[in-house]
Formats: C-alpha cells, structure tokens, sequence
C-alpha cells in the first residue's frame, strides 16, 4: 500500500478534483435573534403609537377651518408644508369636529394676518425623519417584498408548500429511500403477473447480470385486467422491492383546462426521472391519456393527444431515456393508442385477471392476517362460494365480516359473519322492516321454492346454496342463491339452458299454483333473455340461425366502447330467424321448468309452508328433504390441481337474486 493511502484528502486536493469542502452550518449568535425580536417589537410600537395619534384628527374642509378661525374656536395651530392641525376650544370641540381637527393647506396670503388678529398661538412643523423613512421607503419595500414572496410560493420555487401556478410541475408523487409498506408477499392470486414483475425488479437490482448477455429490459409495461384485480397493489408492491426511486402519478393529473399543461408536466416527469435514473414511473389509469387518437368527432387540438404525444416521444423518441421503465396500468386497453402498445414503448403486457379457487383462498388469507378468526373458520369454503370475486371483493367480504362480529360484540370472526357477510355483496343488506302481507310472503316463497327446486332437477345446474324470502337491498323480496362446486372456464349448451331453465322456474312456479304470474320475475325474464340471445347470436348454438355470428362489439364514435354493448350484424331476415329462435328456446326452458314442478307439487308445497317459517333454507338441509345428497366438491377443491385446464374466458355469474 502506498504511503499515505488512508490519509484524508486535503482540501487543496479536493478542490482540484471538482469538490467543494462541506463544512457544518454555523448557528447564528443568540444576541442577534434576540436584537431583531427587540427592534420589531419597538418599530411595532412606535408604528401603534403613530397611528393612535393620527385617529385624533377629524378631517375638515379648509372652508370650515376659515368658519372656525373667523369665530375664535381655534386655540392653537401648527402648520406643516402641506398640511395644517390644530385645537379647538369652544362649541365645536364638543360636536362632531372633536377637539382635534387638521385639513389641507391651501395659499392664503392673508392666513398669518387673520392668526394674529384673531390670537391664536401658531407654529411651523416638518414632518419626522423616521415617519418620512417609514412610509415612503420602508412600507413600499416590504409589501413589494411580501408580494414577491408570495408569488414565488405561489409559483413553487424555493420550495413553495403551494404550487397553484405552476401548472408545467409534475404532481408524481417520489417514493426514495423508503417502503410502501407493501411486498410480493402481500399480494395473492396473481403469481404469474408477479413472476413477470419480479423480473424486472431483478433486472434493477442486478443488471450486470442481464447486460452480459445482450438482455434488454422492457422500456414499458401494461398491467391489464378487471377493476379490483390488484394492478395497483401491484405497482405498490414493485416500490417496495425494488429499492430505486419510484415515481407514482394518476393519467388525469396530465389533464387540466389549460392547453399544453398535460405535455408540459409529462417532460417535467422524465426530467425528474433522469436525474434519479434507474427509476419507475407508475401512470394509473392510463386510458384517461392514452386513449386512440382521431377517434373524437369533434376535430381540435386535443389537450389529451399532446399528452399522449409527448409520452410517446419520451419512451421512444430521438433521445431515448436510459434506466427509466414507465409501469402503466388500465382496464380498458381495446381504447390505448396502438403505437403505445408497440415494441419499445408498453412492449410487455401482463394480465392481472380474476382469481381462481387457490388464488381467492390465498387472498383471502392475506387480508384475514392481523384479524381475530374463530378456530373453525374455513376460508377454503369462502372461496368455493366466491367464483368470479376479485382481490377488492374479497377484502371487502373480509371486512364486511369484521364489521358483523364487531356489531354483536365478538372476539374474534366466525364463518356465519363470513357467510353473513357473502350473502350482503351478494344480494344486498336485509331489509326486515320490509313488512309484506301474507299473501305475498307466500308467493315469493312459492317463487323462490321454484328456482331451488328446478335446479335440483337439473343435471347441469349449479347446486342450490341458500334459499330465503328475507328482502334484501332496493327491491329484492327475496333469493336463491346457486354457486358452482368447481372454477367453471367454459360452459356447454346442456348448461346454459339449465341456467336458463333454472331463471324461469319461479316464474312457472307462481302459474302453476296461482294460475297467473307477477312483476317479481322481472330479473329473471331479463337473465334468460340475455342467455338465450348469446346462445343463438354469439356462441352458434342454434341449429336454424347456425354458426354465423350475429353480433359484434364495436365502438361508438359518441359514447365509446361500453363493455357488454354489442351491435347487430346480420340482415333484417335473420334478425327475425334470431327472435323466433330466442323465443322458441324461452319457451322450450319454461316448459320444462313446469314439467320439473309438476312431477313435484308436494316438495313445493311443503318447503314452501318450511320457508315461510323459517324464512331461510340452508343448501344441506334443502337437499335432505329431498332425499338426494349435496354435491360433492371436486378435486382441484380438495386441494388436488388437475394436470390440464382449459383456458380462462369468461367468469361465472354469483347467483341468482331476483
């Protein structure tokens, strides 16, 4: 080791290696705080005094004060360049003038002539040092002084705690140095988007390791998938692993009144990124700037398309950024712009989508820690009952259930609160001040006997879970709650015009013993409509229509593309085969609905007699009074994962609530 190699550098040294010495502030003498307190304190003073002293004084026309010396009230003058005070003694002290009075001098020649004749003692004044000092320079100074300040702040420089002006600011929320609180352990459910994620937050840990073999890191990534699914958990989560600075930013914060804001804040964005480079950048909701350019009616200069420009420009422009990935997030990416979606901008999408059975029992796992659960509780039972919940969903029956054992004074959590719980997001709240006449409790008992009893009668419907007749929510007189026993990815015709023939079993029900049927069937009709539709125009399960496809989903050029709005695409004469079809399956599945309810008359009467006491069936119990045994659950509940799976393109409906 060479001598003198531990010896600190000296700053002669340093300066010439381009450093300056960082010396420690030095804190002020305390004499000299003290000295300023005390000159203010008696600058406020004299300033009180002064003013004091010049609210003695009534203002009074010179015209007036002519009257008054003319009369020999005026005992005592003193006369200024400009102005002219004085003290009166007589009547006009006691009035409304005062004993002090002052007005402006005027050139009267005569004025000294008149003061000697009438007596009055009078003397020259000039106004004070300080007091001209003070009002024309010092005042001046500090309200033009206190007004640079104030917009400085206002403008945010110097630090300012309220930027109203700066407009071209970027409100990108830093996150340097410190945890979110959040990690790849506390989000379930989506362990191949975590996977991809994970990557990425490696790459920034150790990018030696990908550079020697020629990797690139993706320059953007979308996470894409339904509201509630964990996308922003999962950008949180990212911030908290992977230890470089973490910009965070919604898309409506590029978006304001005044042109050119939206760009201007996007290029104060990736500035500030560069100078933390390695760095994320996280935009929520990217749709609100990334939606399709040219698809407005209207033809202007588009805020919005700026924005989106300058983003485009700064992820894979002229001058390309090095160490910055932008994470991006949205559940609606058929509207993004396709050149945000190319290689080299969002060139990696990854797909947070709805959970399945082990993903809903592991969520539910996560937002059940730090919570009293009772020792019998069964979350893997929660999350067979919960098909088609997303990660927000989940948490919130979790919470729903806290609540309920908190409003009946329990320690810990039960699974009736969970189930409780479930049936509230399900059908809603119970509405027991609901009173209804007797007449119609048992015809909502006959209607929901009706479901429940169709469905146990046919091979490919979902299992009966809950029957009740308690109101729920706006308008719900009552339930029939089917939830499958398995994770369903695909759904046969024998099972669609189950789910069909199950919504119109209430309905055949109420003719079969009334003779007529009622408005209560309304979101039945509305369920076995939309089914039967589908069945005929989108999946060509109609042997007279057959495999063409008779609908389409496009967008509209005023309202967008609204999810579930679909368009027809066929002639009128078919339009018309479509109806007939449609309503031959209608009528078909009501049929066979009756005929169900007709070999079985006695089990409706009698668990509607059952339902009307107890006003809820449980599943188990309405099975055994039927003779039969509930469904078993299949493998992949029982915790064994099947070897193959079809792929996930459609999630199941919760229930049936009318």
């Amino acid at each position: 080791m060479p001598q003198g190699a531990n010896r600190p550098p000296s700053p002669h040294r340093t300066r010439w290696m381009g450093q300056r010495p960082k010396l420690p502030p030095q804190a002020p003498h305390p004499w000299v705080g003290l000295a300023i307190q005390i000159l203010l304190a008696l600058a406020l003073v004299w300033f009180w005094q002064q003013s004091f002293h010049e609210a003695r004084f009534t203002t009074i026309p010179y015209s007036e004060f002519k009257k008054l010396l003319a009369q020999k009230e005026i005992a005592e003058l003193w006369i200024g360049p400009d102005e002219i005070r004085g003290r009166l003694e007589g009547p006009s002290a006691k009035g409304t003038i005062g004993k002090f009075f002052r007005t402006v001098r005027l050139e009267d020649p005569t004025l000294v002539q008149e003061l000697q004749s009438s007596g009055v003692r009078y003397q020259a004044t000039r106004p004070s040092f300080l007091g001209t000092l003070f009002f024309s320079w010092i005042l001046p100074l500090m309200v033009l002084l206190g007004l640079w300040v104030l917009f400085t702040r206002l403008a945010g420089v110097g630090g300012g705690a309220h930027p109203l002006l700066s407009f071209g600011k970027s409100r990108a929320l830093l996150i340097k140095g410190e945890r979110t609180g959040v990690t790849f352990e506390d989000v379930a459910g989506c362990d191949e988007a975590k996977f991809e994620l994970q990557e990425i937050v490696d790459f920034l840990k150790n990018p030696a390791r990908y550079r020697s073999l020629g990797a690139r890191i993706p320059k953007g990534v979308l996470l894409v998938g339904p509201p509630g699914t964990g996308k922003t958990l999962l950008a949180r989560a990212i911030a908290g692993e992977a230890g470089v600075p973490f910009f965070s930013i919604s898309g409506s914060d590029f978006v304001e009144m005044f042109v050119g804001v939206g760009a201007a804040r996007m290029r104060d964005l990736f500035a500030q990124a560069k100078k933390q480079a390695p760095c994320i950048i996280f935009i929520d909701e990217l749709d609100a700037i990334g939606r399709q350019r040219g698809a407005r009616v209207i033809v202007s200069h588009d805020e919005q398309e700026q924005t989106l420009n300058q983003l485009l420009v700064e992820m894979d422009g002229f001058n390309p950024n090095v160490g910055i990935i932008v994470l991006g997030a949205t559940n609606r990416p058929e509207i993004l712009d396709r050149a945000l979606l190319r290689p080299g901008r969002f060139d990696r999408q990854v797909v947070v989508d709805l959970p399945d059975l082990d993903g809903r029992e592991a969520i539910l796992r996560v937002h059940a820690r730090g919570k009293p659960l009772d020792s019998h509780v069964d979350l893997r039972r929660i999350a067979q009952a919960t098909p088609g919940f997303s990660g927000a969903d989940l948490a919130n029956l979790i919470n729903e259930a806290a609540l309920l054992a908190a409003r009946r004074n329990a320690k810990a959590i039960t699974q009736e609160d969970l189930e409780a719980a479930l049936e509230k997001i399900v059908a809603g709240p119970e509405k027991r001040s609901r009173r209804l006449r007797e007449e119609e409790r048992r015809r909502v008992a006959i209607h929901e006997v009706g479901h429940a009893l169709v469905a146990a009668f046919s091979p490919a419907a979902d299992p009966v879970r809950k029957i009740s007749i308690v109101p729920r929510g706006k308008g719900a007189l009552g339930f029939t709650l089917q939830l499958p026993t398995d994770q369903h990815y695909l759904a046969t015709r024998s099972e669609l015009l189950s789910r069909i023939r199950c919504a119109l079993g209430g309905r055949a029900a109420e003719e079969l013993v009334y003779g007529e049927p009622s408005t209560g069937a309304e979101n039945d009709l509305d369920v076995a409509t939309v089914l039967a539709r589908q069945m005929v125009c989108i999946y060509g399960m109609s042997e007279s229509v057959g495999l063409a496809r008779c609908a389409s989903r496009s967008p509209s050029p005023f309202l967008g593309d609204l999810n579930g709005l679909w368009s027809r695409d066929c002639s009128e004469k078919t339009a018309q085969l479509i109806d007939t079809e449609v309503k031959a399956i209608l009528e078909q599945a009501m049929a066979e609905a009756k005929q169900i309810l007709s070999e079985h008359q006695k089990e409706l009467a009698d668990l509607a007699e059952l339902l009307l006491k107890k006003e809820t069936i449980e599943g188990e119990e309405f099975y055994r009074l039927l003779g039969q045994s509930p469904p078993e659950p299949s493998l992949r509940q029982q915790g064994v994962v099947l070897t193959s799976e079809p792929p996930v393109i459609d999630s199941q409906p919760l229930g049936k609530p009318d």
